[in-house]
């Protein structure tokens, strides 16, 4: 029997140098998940400040709406309340018989100036300085000031020359609606008044309402 002839004695290689082509792959999705939840923070507290911002800013305007009241008080049983006093300014009420000058978005200008006395002029040229203190908010950081214009060019009586009118909040015509214009009864009409308010909150942030009225019956 012929035996087997030995095996040639294997040499060892030597270990394949690694490239670290895994570890670059690695390193690049590490970076692209980093600047994905850095974004996804960024929008989350964009998000956030929006909020904040958005409940601030109706917290304010429903403060506001404490102007609209004590206005609405005025006008039915307190200092303007008298039919005179509709035809003549009442600065220490904040209202003036005649249309204030106002900015292109119809904000009167005497109420964006600064200080405690204010001063602005209506459209015929007169000058025009409320001196009623501003009211107070829910707390001592929030200031609220108003002015009241009624929208006529002149002072002095309305007449319809001079003056934007509106239908009476008391005319009630009924099924007389329905009737041909010469058979219907005369409608009454009452001047416009305009109810500018400006919220002042912390740092500085302001908002803006307004609305316009005819006279309370």
């Amino acid at each position: 029997m012929t035996p087997f002839p030995p095996h040639p004695a294997r040499i060892p290689r030597a270990p394949r140098q690694q490239r670290g082509v895994v570890l670059l792959f690695c390193l690049i999705v590490l970076v692209i998940l980093l600047i994905g939840s850095v974004a996804a923070v960024r929008s989350t507290h964009t998000s956030l400040a929006s909020a904040g911002n958005l409940a601030f800013r109706r917290d304010l305007t429903s403060q506001g709406e404490q102007a609209a009241s004590n206005v609405m008080v005025a006008f039915k049983s307190g200092a303007l309340k008298t039919a005179a006093l509709s035809s003549a300014s009442v600065p220490s009420a904040n209202y003036s018989a005649v249309e204030l000058v106002a900015d292109k978005q119809g904000i009167p200008l005497v109420l964006l100036a600064n200080g405690s006395t204010p001063s602005g002029v209506d459209v015929s040229g007169t000058t025009f300085s409320p001196t009623a203190a501003d009211l107070a908010g829910a707390t001592s950081d929030i200031t609220i000031r108003y002015v009241i214009d009624r929208l006529c060019r002149n002072a002095g009586s309305a007449t319809t020359g001079t003056c934007v009118y509106a239908p009476s909040s008391s005319n009630v015509t009924g099924g007389s609606s329905q009737l041909p214009a010469s058979q219907r009864p005369a409608t009454s009409i009452s001047p416009v008044y305009r109810l500018s308010v400006r919220v002042t909150g912390a740092r500085s942030t302001q908002v803006f309402l307004q609305t316009s009225f005819t006279r309370p019956e």
